[in-house]
């Protein structure tokens, strides 16, 4: 197979690569990966769910010391 010239060995086109990743660091979205997630989490549902499940888990262990 001949190699092409704007092309990695898996096939990938370098220049888009270099073109989208010139973007995202203009974009000022650099660095913020964790909140880039964290914003499309409610805190309260998790810790709402956290309390239930330990709730759960404290009830499932008292009744399997009883029998």
């Amino acid at each position: 197979m001949a190699k092409q010239p704007n092309k990695s060995q898996a096939g990938t086109n370098i220049q888009q690569v270099r073109q989208q990743n010139a973007q995202s660091a203009s974009s000022g979205s650099q660095g913020q990966f964790g909140t880039e997630f964290g914003s499309e989490t409610d805190v309260q549902k998790v810790k709402q769910a956290n309390q239930q499940a330990e709730a759960k888990k404290s009830q499932g262990s008292g009744q399997a010391g009883q029998s």
